[in-house]
């Protein structure tokens, strides 16, 4: 096995981004996937919201409301867990 330090590896930085990358594998897949997640549910709560306001099916409306705030909460405590994790 080769060395961190030897002369013909890479310098530390990206021998330490590469350890980072093995001990947790596609962290950026999995931010992307929050993201567009979260997104895709805060649009549709804003749909859902003016859908609400303007008192349309407010018996179908209502419950699909909630499920997309609860979409993007549940995005939000994974991309901060994930960011706690990629701390330690």
């Amino acid at each position: 096995m080769v060395k961190p330090n030897s002369q013909n590896n890479l310098n530390q930085e990206k021998f330490a981004r590469l350890k980072a990358e093995a001990i947790s594998p596609y962290r950026g897949l999995r931010q992307f996937f929050y993201v567009a997640v979260g997104a895709s549910g805060f649009i549709g709560a804003f749909v859902f919201f003016f859908q609400l306001l303007a008192g349309r099916d407010i018996e179908h409306t209502l419950p699909n409301f909630a499920l997309q705030l609860a979409i993007v909460a549940l995005m939000i405590v994974l991309w901060r867990w994930e960011k706690r994790r990629q701390g330690r």
